[in-house]
């Protein structure tokens, strides 16, 4: 037997909720929104948009610390002292973060969800060892992985034991070359269709461009998927990596008011923070 088997949905016809902390799930009837910048780059600037993250509504914080980059000259993230900085950032506003892993022994504690990227899709040690761990794992799909490539890299951390897996549709690189990466709606409405496991789409890397992230965050919550990953900045033009891609605070704000429409005619709600857990305004 080569094929996925423990990811698909007869396994589990319900499908699968992964819980990031009490009261906060993927998979189920919310719509789950996980914004923050690209990089980690210094305390001000998480503080900054840590606080526009939770006053949008959004209840996890985005923040590369460990980052693998085409070039070797490019910004390679701050480590473990970046993920200190987005923990305390996410801690001050309410909320949960989700950080990239890069080896099995990258410190990230207190991160909530652990991201693999599309380049260590394919990573079966990094894969393995999260696998043994019971901690929500982000899985994007690679930058040239089919769909049934990308099934078989949820299946090795199910075959560990590890069944909190949240897939991430992130764009392919095809012929095209108008947007960073074509985005693959079908491959969304096929992996809700074919496995158990909530599904989320990264609209950010998938366009590379700032103007088509709304729209494309609305045909991914259409599709039905369960969430976003979409990357804010408060200065995208000061920004060390992929600035040109990143939404602003308030085009932040603007995408959570107009999900609420597209959400309820396919039967959805947007997640919202209860008041208490909210950054003052």
């Amino acid at each position: 037997m080569t094929g996925p088997t423990l990811v698909l949905r007869e396994r589990k016809p319900e499908g699968t909720q992964v819980e990031v902390r009490p009261g906060l799930a993927v998979g189920g009837r919310a719509f789950v929104v996980m914004a923050g910048p690209c990089a980690v780059e210094d305390t001000a600037q998480m503080a900054e948009v840590a606080a526009a993250v939770a006053q949008a509504g959004c209840p996890v914080l985005r923040g590369g610390t460990y980052k693998p980059r085409t070039s070797p000259y490019a910004f390679q993230g701050l480590g473990a002292a970046g993920v200190r900085m987005l923990v305390d950032a996410a801690g001050r506003n309410g909320l949960a973060a989700v950080s990239e892993i890069m080896e099995p022994e990258d410190a990230l504690e207190g991160v909530a969800i652990l991201q693999v990227g599309a380049r260590n899709m394919h990573n079966s040690a990094l894969l393995k060892a999260l696998s043994l761990q019971k901690r929500p794992v982000l899985l994007k799909r690679g930058l040239a992985a089919t769909f049934e490539e990308w099934l078989l890299a949820a299946e090795y951390l199910l075959a560990g034991g590890n069944d909190q897996v949240i897939l991430c549709e992130r764009g392919i690189r095809t012929f095209e070359t108008a947007t960073r990466n074509t985005l693959d709606l079908g491959a969304v409405v096929l992996a809700k269709q074919r496995t158990h496991l909530p599904v989320i789409v990264d609209p950010s890397h998938a366009s590379g461009r700032r103007e088509l992230v709304i729209p494309l965050s609305l045909a991914a919550a259409a599709a039905g998927a369960d969430g976003l990953l979409v990357e804010v900045h408060p200065h995208p033009s000061e920004a060390r990596c992929d600035g040109a891609q990143a939404l602003l605070p308030d085009e932040l704000r603007d995408l959570m008011r107009r999900l609420p429409a597209v959400l309820g005619a396919v039967d959805r709600e947007l997640w919202r923070a209860p008041a208490r857990r909210r950054a003052a305004v």
